[in-house]
């Protein structure tokens, strides 16, 4: 496995990665109105901006594909996202290590918000509840998450 930082050429990757297991995983968790919010807030625009920033990673597998994602702003992990047909083979698992240790270089806790799907996953790795949020996506549909956090 090979980790690396995404340029400007990856954006359509990133973006790929992101909007599949976001289409794979979120109607099974959320309205419709809060799958929409989750894949407009990963628009070229913001995909692009954090590419420019330098803080977007693209995993590849043994073979050379590129299968997952992850974006490391400053303590905050976000963005993490692995192709659906790679789900449950430990990619999600290494890019949360590598976001770990790339936070640990300068910081002694890892901020991130969980989405419902994610959030057991996150407690496995030993992360806390710290807060949950709900933001409005119209007509009644709500977006919910947890901020969670974990020392390392």
């Amino acid at each position: 496995m090979n980790i690396y930082k995404a340029k400007i050429e990856d954006l359509a990757i990133v973006k790929a990665i992101a909007h599949s297991a976001i289409n794979a995983v979120y109607p099974h968790y959320y309205p419709l109105g809060a799958v929409e919010f989750f894949l407009a807030h990963h628009s070229d625009e913001h995909i692009l901006r954090d590419i420019e920033k330098g803080i977007v990673f693209l995993l590849k597998d043994d073979n050379e594909n590129t299968v997952g994602t992850v974006t490391v702003a400053e303590n905050e992990m976000t963005r993490l996202f692995v192709l659906p047909q790679y789900h449950g083979k430990g990619y999600g698992g290494r890019l949360i290590r590598f976001a770990e240790e790339k936070i640990a270089e300068k910081y002694d806790t890892v901020k991130l918000d969980a989405s419902l799907p994610a959030k057991s996953i996150y407690l496995k790795k030993g992360y806390s509840f710290v807060s949950y949020h709900s933001i409005d996506c119209g007509s009644g549909d709500k977006l919910c998450y947890d901020e969670m956090t974990k020392r390392v």
